[in-house]
């Protein structure tokens, strides 16, 4: 008995852990698939047991609302379903009644009032019983009728989602990959909690109602009439069919066919007696009502064996693992391979060569392990990059270990370097997508960054190449000389100095009044002696311009450059503020742009938000991002690009 008792325990905080990490922090600790299996044995151990223990996840509906929106109390408690995986348990469920079987969409549920036809409220689910205030951000909803024909108080739920497509087109927008959101899920969560319903409106948040809650006046005997008639009104429901028991099965597979093509998250489906009364008549446990239950997909799972592990750089150094497996079929396709994610996931899995493994489809689309059968015990993590030999490290950032290659020159490296260096606030050559600078890598076209600027005795080779042309070769050269005349402070930053940004740079070449010689030949007592720049950023530089090779690269280049001294620019009530920019922006038209419009009134952007920052820049200002949390903790100003323009004005 008290192996079960402490077995409880640990599975209440690990669970609960888990489920703080993947809805608070935008971070996944285990995957839906082992969550799952660690929530039904301890609701076994409970049911065995009897023992409960007061923040047990089966018995909560939600956690606190932790943003500084209003708080409302719903009138009625919004609870968790009960759920399954088995078709047969639906219709033991359903018995001899019919029932309406719907999506169980994958976003925020939303609770809406309207009053004399007009929508006046917005809740968020919240915990259950309090959610936040969202009315101005559900009035921008892309499909959410803001009057409707009927003049009584409406009471309605829905979820709030974003498809896979927008999710796509706004995470390839932000050009920091730690600020991407992890699914759609997160994004439209930070998406509706916002106080500026500008960034809402951008984000093409579409509604789905699956519950009418009240309708003063108006009477209905079934669910599926409900439906209809909220279609009536102006609303879009969400998809649902008319099922018995005897065609459930049927109706089933209709659903898990279709999921693969369907634009919006979803994480199954949602079963609900149509008579109205009777499910109402069933009341309700501590958690979960009686009129619905919720059916996940039963995964498809196979049994193969792990052959190895290949390991996959990156070019930010990152080294990702993945397994590669007996190849099985899976929802009819064949897999063969699936991501490991990080070291920290193959430890829990102790993952070894040979293994006997299960796999399966995440939503019936990412291939995923589930167990490992045999558990033999770590395989070995590379102590050499798999591309060019050099030195590996494992880095432990919130208790998750990654891997990393140390070796600056690694050639996966070195088109980030070539990136970096023809990017918009260095030499901004247009014309040299990653894509189109690996392709000149390979061919050998490019070694050194100086090269860039001799591309054209390979002409003939470049507009063979698939996607250029002769039109396409001549735009790409006439970008390189307009290159050939840049500022030396986005020369200094295109050399791709450790710790050193263009804000920095322009403050070391102010000083050294544009002198590239000067900044060169520049000490850590003279670089420490500038305003902003510390015993860090003046190592880098001098470390940077002692090595022979850096200055073979400098010297190569500026034989192709003709440098220029920063274009004067006057100051304004920026100058001397320190500021952090995350996220993605809206009236910029990148986060570079906003970089530059700060740094020409005086002002300086940094990559990490400390104590001497100012104003940490954010749109989405309720996301539980580091950075964010960060700034919290030091009392530092999280600010709208709206509210930043003010500060000129204020």
């Amino acid at each position: 008995m008290e192996e079960k008792k402490k077995r409880i325990r640990e599975l209440t905080e690990f669970l609960n852990r888990a489920a703080r990490a993947y809805e608070q922090e935008d971070r996944e600790l285990i995957s839906n698939y082992e969550y799952d299996r660690l929530y039904d044995e301890l609701k076994q151990l409970e049911e065995e047991t009897g023992i409960v223990m007061s923040d047990s996840p089966t018995m909560r509906a939600g956690y606190e609302v932790l943003s500084e929106l209003p708080k409302v109390q719903h009138d009625s408690p919004m609870l968790s379903l009960d759920k399954t995986k088995e078709v047969a348990a639906l219709q033991e469920w359903l018995g001899e009644k019919e029932g309406l079987l719907s999506w169980k969409l994958d976003g925020l549920t939303i609770v809406l009032t309207y009053r004399n036809g007009a929508l006046v409220q917005a809740v968020t689910r919240g915990n259950g019983e309090t959610g936040e205030l969202v009315t101005n951000n559900a009035k921008v909803f892309k499909n959410v009728p803001l009057s409707i024909p009927f003049r009584g108080e409406l009471v309605l739920r829905g979820e709030a989602v974003i498809k896979y497509s927008d999710f796509e087109k706004i995470n390839a927008e932000i050009e920091d990959v730690d600020a991407r959101y992890k699914n759609p899920r997160n994004l439209c969560s930070g998406s509706v909690r916002q106080l500026n319903n500008e960034i809402t409106a951008k984000r093409n948040v579409n509604f789905f109602a699956f519950s009418l809650v009240t309708a003063e006046g108006a009477e209905f005997a079934t669910r599926s009439a409900q439906m209809h008639w909220l279609t009536e009104q102006g609303f879009e429901v969400v998809e649902s069919k008319a099922v018995t028991a005897e065609n459930l099965p049927e109706i089933v597979d209709y659903f898990s066919k279709k999921i693969t093509e369907n634009d919006f998250p979803s994480d199954g489906l949602v079963l609900t007696f149509d008579d109205i009364a009777y499910g109402e008549a069933l009341g309700r446990t501590a958690k979960f009502p009686r009129h619905s239950i919720a059916f996940k997909w039963q995964d498809e799972i196979r049994e193969t064996t792990l052959l190895e592990v290949e390991w996959s750089p990156s070019r930010t150094g990152l080294i990702n693992p993945v397994a590669i497996f007996e190849p099985v079929e899976l929802e009819g396709t064949s897999v063969a391979r699936a991501s490991l994610h990080n070291i920290s996931i193959m430890e829990a899995l102790e993952l070894g060569i040979g293994d006997r493994i299960t796999v399966y489809k995440a939503n019936m689309i990412i291939p995923q392990l589930a167990d490992n059968l045999t558990r033999s015990g770590m395989c070995p993590v590379p102590e050499a990059c798999p591309v060019c030999g050099k030195g590996t490290r494992i880095k432990d950032e919130n208790g998750v270990k990654t891997l990393h290659c140390v070796n600056a020159e690694c050639p996966v490296k070195k088109i980030k370097q070539f990136t970096h260096f023809v990017s918009r606030d260095a030499l901004n050559i247009e014309g040299l997508s990653e894509a189109t600078l690996e392709k000149l890598i390979d061919e050998r076209m490019l070694c050194e960054l100086a090269d860039l600027f001799h591309l054209e005795q390979y002409k003939e080779r470049i507009v063979q190449m698939e996607g250029f042309g002769e039109k396409s070769y001549q735009n790409l050269t006439n970008s390189i000389e307009k290159a050939r005349e840049v500022e030396v402070a986005k020369f200094v930053y295109s050399l791709g100095i450790l710790n050193v940004g263009l804000a920095n740079a322009k403050l070391i070449c102010r000083q050294f009044d544009n002198d590239i010689a000067r900044v060169r030949t520049a000490t850590t007592e003279e670089l420490t002696q500038i305003p902003g720049i510390g015993t860090v950023i003046a190592e880098s530089i001098v470390d940077f311009f002692a090595k022979p090779e850096n200055i073979a690269k400098v010297d190569a280049l500026l034989a192709e450059l003709r440098l220029q001294a920063e274009e004067n620019v006057a100051e304004s009530k920026l100058a001397g503020k320190t500021f952090v920019i995350t996220g993605s922006v809206e009236q910029f038209a990148n986060r570079n742009e906003l970089k530059d419009y700060i740094e020409k009134r005086g002002g300086k952007v940094t990559g990490s938000v400390t104590a001497k920052t100012d104003y940490l820049i954010n749109n989405d200002n309720m996301s539980n991002s580091t950075k964010n949390k960060k700034a919290k903790e030091l009392g530092i100003p999280i600010i709208t690009e709206t509210e930043f323009l003010a500060l000129e004005e204020a």
